[in-house]
């Protein structure tokens, strides 16, 4: 076989020719394969979707069944091993942490305890209001009876009238004079 190597002008413009020709017959031949292509892949995509949703949601159930029981036993031993220390060291550092709280007081203390004291003020803040009401009311009593003794029973006696006759003690009557 022999090669054309025919270099002139024309020869060169036929080659050109040539490749323009089978470029523009590659280019529609290759949008067809890749639309073919994208098309396949879809189809098979949908076939292999189609295929696999059964056997994954197959698989899925599998894991269930097996993992349910297991995680049942591993809570029980978490439970029964794990839950117990962890409880009784939250506990331990509850006790650490919470403040001492001070001793109950006795004797004295619990005696002088800032409720008896207020009940003991208030005890003797009442029983001084009611002495200050019983005194009023014997001094209101004792001035009534008082002004009584000293005026007289009924108009006309003596006071009234400086000429009014007076009786002494020893039973004699005198008028004084003004």
């Amino acid at each position: 076989m022999s090669i054309n190597t025919d270099r002139t002008t024309a020869g060169m413009a036929a080659i050109g020719a040539r490749a323009r020709d089978a470029a523009a017959q590659a280019v529609p031949i290759g949008k067809r394969a890749g639309t073919t292509a994208v098309q396949g892949a879809r189809q098979g995509v949908q076939s292999a979707k189609e295929w696999a949703t059964p056997h994954v949601q197959d698989a899925i159930q599998g894991a269930r069944v097996w993992a349910a029981p297991r995680l049942d036993v591993a809570a029980d031993a978490v439970t029964d091993t794990v839950a117990p220390a962890v409880s009784s060291a939250l506990h331990a550092t509850a006790d650490r942490v919470r403040p001492v709280s001070p001793a109950a007081p006795t004797g004295l203390r619990r005696l002088l305890d800032w409720r008896l004291l207020v009940g003991l003020g208030a005890a003797a803040a009442a029983a001084g209001a009611a002495g200050v009401i019983a005194m009023r009311r014997r001094y209101a009593s004792a001035t009534a009876e008082a002004k009584d003794a000293t005026e007289p029973d009924a108009p006309g006696q003596a006071g009234e009238d400086p000429t009014a006759e007076a009786a002494s003690v020893n039973g004699q009557v005198t008028t004084t004079q003004g």
